[in-house]
């Protein structure tokens, strides 16, 4: 199917395909392009990987999903199938998360395969990969604490066995190629120039073509979601909300209507100047409610509604928590944010 042949119209922004590939199966999206699903087991339940076709009886693919069987099996069934058997020769990933990178690893040492990444991204790959625990560490427990997360779910994570990178990221072998802020690469016949974002993962590589409309967003440019821009124990006085708002004044400039947009998660899609604009608003609103509610002095775990404005389920809860402390470090740093501990070992917000 051809981007001409059909397309659905969603708050300005055009999908020209209403509907994704199927397991094991390929849409091709431009010459050479193809766009594949690989599944996730949470809500949102899938991430979008690439194939590009190199020309030389193999290709480089953009992103991974999970190592788990289920994954492996579609990779399989995808290279017997779409990639017509063919090697993949190069493997590039947009940022360090699980879904993106998991299985970059096995398709270096199972297939032979190149790995290409940022040096950021590539890093905290493989420390997550060594930092695996049987139980919350005490510097979690301490952050959820100061945080305010509901008491019940507190107990209940201090007893389990916390979500671990090795859980789902297979191991990287030592070795890969760096990519940088300003690179020219030569990908799949075209050449694209390197655009890091930031905010969402430090570094976040976007891929944007020379040669036609094509850009690869990762999880940067997303269609109908903006990702969690998270604080965890790591870097507990971080502020991805204030990183997240600068990348997106620094890519703002280059975004055109004939962008064709592929991005980590749901639907392939043009309107980028619109889209870019609503990735910022949508948190520059957020804070805006946020400064609101805390007219009355709250916790991190208080302040959910003005920031998601439905309701939190538990599954949600930690990435929801994350987020929220993300904002309220950004109003602590802008100045229009105060806190202080209180008795139960929480901090308590006000608006400055």
């Amino acid at each position: 199917m051809t981007r001409a042949e059909t397309g659905l119209q969603t708050g300005g922004l055009r999908t020209p395909w209403p509907e994704p590939p199927a397991e094991g199966e390929a849409i091709r999206v431009a010459e050479g392009v193809l766009w594949m699903r690989l599944p996730l087991p949470m809500r949102l339940d899938h991430v979008n990987v690439y194939a590009l076709d190199e020309g030389d009886g193999g290709w480089t693919v953009i992103d991974t999903g999970f190592a788990s069987k289920r994954s492996r099996a579609v990779w399989e069934a995808l290279m017997a199938g779409p990639l017509g058997g063919r090697p993949v020769r190069r493997v590039i990933v947009t940022h360090h998360h699980p879904d993106h990178v998991g299985l970059a690893g096995w398709l270096q040492s199972e297939h032979g395969a190149e790995l290409a990444m940022p040096r950021t991204g590539w890093l905290l790959a493989r420390m997550l990969l060594l930092d695996e625990e049987e139980t919350p560490s005490a510097e979690a427990a301490a952050f959820w604490r100061a945080a305010g997360m509901r008491a019940d779910l507190l107990e209940k994570r201090l007893t389990e066995r916390p979500f671990n990178f090795a859980d789902v990221v297979a191991p990287l072998p030592l070795g890969f190629t760096r990519i940088a802020d300003g690179d020219v690469m030569r990908i799949g016949g075209r050449h694209w120039d390197v655009r890091f974002g930031d905010g969402h993962a430090p570094d976040h590589a976007t891929f944007w073509s020379r040669d036609d409309d094509l850009v690869i967003g990762g999880d940067q440019l997303l269609p109908s979601i903006s990702p969690n821009l998270g604080v965890h124990p790591t870097e507990p006085a971080a502020d991805p909300v204030g990183e997240w708002l600068a990348a997106c004044a620094r890519l703002a400039p280059f975004a055109e209507e004939r962008h064709l947009v592929l991005p980590g998660h749901k639907l392939p899609f043009t309107g980028l100047p619109l889209r870019v604009r609503q990735l910022a608003e949508n948190h520059t609103g957020a804070l805006a409610r946020l400064a609101d509610h805390l007219a009355t002095p709250r916790t991190a775990g208080e302040c959910f509604p003005p920031l998601f404005k439905r309701e939190i389920g538990d599954g949600e809860y930690g990435l929801a928590l994350a987020e929220t402390v993300a904002h309220l470090n950004h109003m602590l740093g802008a100045g229009t944010a105060t806190r202080e501990m209180g008795p139960e070992g929480a901090w308590i917000w006000r608006r400055a």
